[in-house]
């Protein structure tokens, strides 16, 4: 098997390129990524001299990048995406151009030959917000942020070639990741880094916002298992099963970090910020046997033990452009905060 993998030196696609290569001896894997800011090389430097493993810097956008990586390649699992909620609201342009017309460029070369599988990497905030129940895959999407709507629509457009063309395709729904090498703009590692460094953590509303918390080992678990045995036009949710509020994760964090309660700050939400988020896992567990193997508490820990063991990784971060965005971001916010 020769995969392409797209956004491979993003978060959760070095962690899939990495498990493909350590449990999967007889794969090769290339990797296209754009190393936008938050695609690192770094990611990927263990990898470095390994002859199955080639990186491609360029755009999944890129016709000829995609035609010339893709060739030779049984299967594609695309994780290039724009991905973060909040920087959807001031930029939706560049999630629609990557998450769907990024598709479509990919799409379009995958069929071109007799290829295994085209696993579209989603979300379950394609759902939008769930206030009870359980979201199953057969449950009508109903996004409500540009980023959701990016990630919705290239989907969609993945299983309309499935439709109109016999494209192998299948779609991963899954809940919200964390674990190494995770960009500190998202909840987790944003507050683990800020908790480290005494600096406040900006909470959004009155944090009962709840989310399912899946630990990136168990999600790339999981997309093997879809790579391996699942059904081409189908949709599968990956996640835990279980819900946290962002206060019970901030809460988590100050207990494993040692930090003070003083440095929460709740402040103003975000727009359109979803309740809660809620998968219903049964399908995937029936169909290819997969479960999840971390509990929260035991990821929280392995994720707190990674970011202290690479502060380099981390600070060289927060040092550069990134501090920029967090005072766009915070500063205003943070200076109108309050305790509780």
């Amino acid at each position: 098997m020769k995969l392409l993998v797209t956004g491979g030196a993003g978060f959760i696609g070095s962690n899939f390129t990495r498990m493909v290569l350590a449990e999967r001896l007889t794969w090769e894997v290339v990797v296209l990524d754009k190393l936008t800011y938050a695609g690192r090389m770094e990611n990927l430097q263990d990898l470095q001299g390994d002859p199955r493993f080639t990186f491609v810097k360029g755009d999944i956008c890129d016709p000829s990048i995609v035609s010339e990586t893709m060739t030779g390649c049984d299967g594609v699992v695309n994780f290039a995406a724009e991905t973060h909620v909040d920087r959807s609201i001031s930029d939706a342009f560049s999630f629609v151009r990557t998450d769907i017309d990024g598709v479509r460029v990919l799409l379009e070369e995958f069929r071109k030959e007799d290829r295994t599988l085209f696993l579209q990497i989603s979300t379950d905030e394609v759902y939008g917000s769930v206030e009870t129940g359980r979201s199953t895959e057969t449950d009508l999407l109903a996004p409500r942020s540009p980023y959701a709507a990016s990630k919705a629509g290239g989907e969609l457009l993945a299983m309309s070639y499935r439709t109109t063309f016999g494209t192998p395709v299948v779609v991963s729904r899954a809940s919200n990741n964390y674990g190494p090498c995770q960009y500190p703009e998202k909840l987790i590692p944003l507050f683990l880094t800020n908790a480290m460094d005494g600096e406040p953590l900006p909470l959004y509303g009155d944090g009962l916002n709840r989310r399912d918390w899946l630990f990136v080992s168990d999600h790339c678990r999981a997309l093997l298992h879809i790579l391996e045995s699942g059904e081409p036009g189908q949709v599968y949710n990956v996640g835990t099963g279980r819900e946290h509020t962002n206060r019970e994760i901030t809460e988590a964090i100050l207990t494993v970090t040692g930090a003070d309660r003083s440095l929460v700050r709740y402040i103003d939400d975000r727009p359109g910020h979803d309740r809660r988020y809620a998968l219903d896992v049964a399908f995937i567990e029936r169909s290819l046997g997969w479960k999840p193997e971390i509990g929260f508490e035991e990821g929280l820990q392995l994720t707190v033990d990674w970011y202290r063991e690479n502060r380099s990784w981390w600070e060289e971060i927060k040092s550069g452009k990134f501090r920029e965005y967090y005072r766009d971001m915070y500063a205003e916010r943070l200076r109108d905060s309050r305790g509780e």
